[in-house]
Formats: structure tokens, C-alpha cells, sequence
């Protein structure tokens, strides 16, 4: 009986031990979980949080683009560039810069990769194909004078920039262009290196064509046909900023040049004859257009001191007359005035 009493207590006194336990893990735990929580609570109101913060995706910074047909909003770097001006599309390929279309039936010598078929043809300079064009849905357009007639147009379908090279102040006008080209596509650091380095080569020869005392006249032949060209001209490039004195100050300024004889060249004797041969990259298809020395060096010339001393000098018409205004064509002009007057 003791026995069976003794048991029992024993056996109650097991259960209250027991039951002691479980009540003290289950107040620490509840003290662990209280405490993990102020720590949450402490970390979030420090702004320590340890999740990632959610960021807004950065907008695309957009440029405002003043030029002489307007003004055009353009983001930065953009897309599916379209490109109507040999000068521009000369500066980008300098600047690293891919493009996607082109106007590819009469590219110069120099840019005849683009006529690949992994760029658009774009149509003519002075014909686009619009159709081609709105299917692009191009970030930008590039224009010059042989495609103003077509700003409107363009423009509808995408920023368009006209960016001719002013002849009046060519210089100032080709440095805006180059700089410009380079903040559009974030090529600052390369435009302001080529334009270094050009200005350098052009200070050199300019020095060295207006101390020679020695003048020069630029001419374009076409059709048996020649037109002058003088400062502040189309090519008077030659004069205003390579240094060549002219012959004749009073040219008229136009794109066309002014037409003259050969007695006006005989009567001039200029010490240097640059001539511009039009019809050797602009012929109808299927005729052979005769070199400019055909026309040029006739008896009228042969009395003038530039071709009694072999300083009639035939300028690349790709570079002058089709191209020019570009970081390729600038100085292999610069390279051609310069052996000329050696």
C-alpha cells in the first residue's frame, strides 16, 4: 500500500517537472521572437532595411537641336539614323558612329561601304523614299541643302537636322557640326581630338600658302562649261581657310560659281589653277565624260604662269564636289592644296 502511494507521488511530481519546462522554452522563445522583432522594427526606422530599394529606370535625356530650318528635340544616341548629307555621314563613320540608311546611288569613292545592303537606301539627296523611311521609324535625320526641299516631309517622320557647312564661315560652321554630331552621340572627347589635330595641319599650310606671295583661282568644269569660284564660295575653302591668296576677290559668292571664258583665266594669270572636274563623278549612265585637261589646257592656259610651272591642279571631285564638310574629306582637301602648292 506504502508502496503503491509512494509510486504515485512520484510519478505526479515527474508531470509537474515536466510541465515547468515546456512553460520556460516557451517563454524564451517568446523572448526570441519579441527581441527579433525589435530588431526589425529598429533596422527599418534607421533605414537600414536589408531588401533592395526599388529604382525608377533612368528617362532618356533628350536635346534640344537649334539649326537653320528649325528646331528639333532628339534623344541622346539615338536609333536607326538616317543620314541625306556625304559630310555628315563622313564625320559619324570618323566618330565610330553606325548608321542605317543612306541615299546609295551616288556615293563618293570614299564611302561606297555604304552601299551594302545592310543599310536602307534611302532614296536620292534630293528624292527620299518616304515610304522606306516611315517603316524605319528612324531616331534621326540628317540633311543638307540637296534635300531642304524636303525638310517638311522628313521632319514628319522624325527629327530632322539640316547641317549644310556655311561657306560664308566655313570653319566656325564645320566645328559646330563636328561638335554637335559628337554630343548627340556622346562622342565629345572624339570630335574635340579630330578637330585638334586638324586645325593644327591647317594652321601649318595656311602659313605656308599666304606667305608664298603667290595667288590661286579655283574653277569647275562641266559640260565644257567652267564657273570661278572665290572667297567665301562653295570651294572657297581654298582661300578662306587653307590660305591661298585669290586672284580675283570680287567672284561672286554662290553655290553655282561664276561663269567665265578663258580669256577671264589668260587675263587673271593666276599662279595656281585648282579645278573641280564635275562631270567625273556626275555623268548620265552609259556615256564617258572626257577628263578636264581636255577642256583646260588650251592655248588661252598655257600662257598663264600656273601652267607654264605644272601647277594646275586636278582636286578628287569626290571629296570637293560630291562630299566635303566632313572629318574624312576636310583633310584630304587639306592634303591636295597643300601638295599643289609645294
Amino acid at each position: 500500500m506504502n508502496r503503491k502511494i509512494t509510486m504515485m507521488l512520484m510519478m505526479i511530481f515527474l508531470v509537474v517537472m515536466l510541465a515547468a519546462c515546456g512553460s520556460s522554452k516557451e517563454g524564451a522563445g517568446s523572448s526570441r521572437n519579441a527581441n527579433a522583432g525589435a530588431a526589425k522594427s529598429e533596422a527599418g526606422a534607421s533605414g537600414t532595411n536589408t531588401a533592395e530599394p526599388a529604382t525608377a529606370a533612368p528617362a532618356e535625356e533628350e536635346l534640344t537641336i537649334k539649326h537653320k530650318l528649325g528646331e528639333a528635340k532628339v534623344k541622346k544616341n539615338p536609333g536607326n539614323v538616317v543620314v541625306f548629307d556625304y559630310g555628315v555621314l563622313e564625320t559619324l563613320d570618323k566618330l565610330g558612329v553606325e548608321v542605317a540608311a543612306v541615299p546609295q546611288g551616288n556615293l563618293p569613292t570614299h564611302l561606297k561601304k555604304y552601299e551594302d545592303s545592310k543599310y536602307t537606301n534611302a532614296g536620292t539627296l534630293f528624292e527620299p523614299d518616304f515610304e522606306k523611311l516611315s517603316a524605319l521609324k528612324p531616331g534621326v535625320i540628317f540633311i543638307s541643302g540637296r534635300s531642304a526641299e524636303a525638310y517638311e516631309e522628313l521632319n514628319k517622320i522624325a527629327p530632322t537636322i539640316f547641317m549644310g557647312v556655311d561657306t560664308a564661315k566655313y570653319m566656325d560652321s564645320f566645328t559646330e557640326n563636328v561638335k554637335m554630331l559628337g554630343q548627340i552621340f556622346g562622342k565629345e572627347a572624339e570630335a574635340d581630338k579630330e578637330l585638334t589635330a586638324l586645325n593644327d595641319s591647317i594652321k601649318a599650310v595656311s602659313e605656308q600658302a599666304s606667305s608664298s606671295g603667290k595667288k590661286g583661282l579655283v574653277i569647275l568644269t562641266t559640260g565644257g562649261k567652267v564657273s570661278a569660284y572665290g572667297p567665301g564660295s562653295r570651294f572657297g575653302v581654298v582661300h578662306d581657310v587653307f590660305g591661298v591668296p585669290a586672284v580675283d576677290d570680287t567672284i561672286e559668292a554662290s553655290t553655282h560659281g561664276q561663269s567665265i571664258s578663258f580669256e577671264y583665266v589668260a587675263e587673271k594669270n593666276p599662279d595656281y589653277l585648282f579645278v573641280v572636274d564635275r562631270d567625273a563623278v556626275v555623268t548620265e549612265k552609259g556615256k564617258q565624260a572626257e577628263p578636264a585637261s581636255k577642256l583646260v589646257e588650251n592655248d588661252l592656259v598655257k600662257k598663264t604662269n600656273a601652267y607654264k610651272n605644272g601647277k594646275i591642279i586636278y582636286l578628287d571631285p569626290s571629296y570637293w564636289y560630291l562630299s566635303g564638310g566632313g572629318l574624312l574629306s576636310l583633310p584630304e582637301m587639306l592634303k591636295e592644296v597643300q601638295e599643289g602648292i609645294k
